[in-house]
């Protein structure tokens, strides 16, 4: 049975995780892709990317508006393996840490957390003040797991895409989906070991 993952795109700057992450997502045949595009990310796709929001639609198996708050993902009985809202957008994520479900993408959000399914919280503000950190541990205490697009060099990233990739490959781990988005810690790449002692 194909996993059921729900891609929540917000208006936070960096959409490009959310798109990266369809792209990568489509390639693997037992994956199933349920889009929520919000009205911000609708504004910033255009702004920040070469991408249309109609070819981000065409990378999802399933699209579906963000005021239709009859959509499938927004009732529990419809199973899903979790959701990844990537980037997550500060106005989002208070939706979701108070339950302040006024659109379909904070409701799926909601209904994952209330049906302990897995959600991916990928935070993208910075500098961040004691409300977004409130925000952040409040959604934690609830079951979401924060996963803020953070650059890691380990792997020595060569492009923007590499570093983009590497923080989406964490996401994957997360929903136990085989990738090879980046190179893990301990393991060899060429002329890039790493030998423990």
């Amino acid at each position: 049975m194909k996993k059921r993952i729900i891609i929540g795109v917000s208006g936070a700057s960096a959409v490009i995780y959310g798109i990266r992450t369809l792209e990568h997502l489509r390639d693997i045949p037992d994956v199933e892709t349920h889009l929520i595009l919000s009205q911000g990310a609708r504004v910033t796709i255009p702004i920040e990317t070469r991408y249309s929001c109609q070819d981000v639609e065409k990378l999802a198996d399933v699209v579906y508006r963000e005021d239709n708050m009859a959509a499938a993902v927004s009732s529990g009985s419809f199973r899903t393996d979790g959701m990844i809202v990537i980037p997550c957008s500060v106005k989002s994520l208070s939706g979701i840490a108070n339950s302040y479900a006024d659109n379909l993408l904070v409701r799926a959000a909601d209904v994952c957390l209330k049906e302990k399914r897995k959600l991916i919280l990928a935070v993208r503000e910075t500098p961040l003040h004691k409300g977004h950190l409130e925000l952040m541990l409040k959604a934690a205490d609830l079951g979401a797991l924060i996963l803020p697009p953070t650059p890691a060099f380990y792997h020595h990233p060569e492009s923007i895409e590499d570093i983009v990739d590497q923080t989406i490959g964490k996401a994957l781990d997360y929903f136990e989906i085989e990738h090879s988005l980046f190179k893990r810690w301990g393991e060899k790449s060429g002329d890039r070991s790493y030998k423990s002692d």
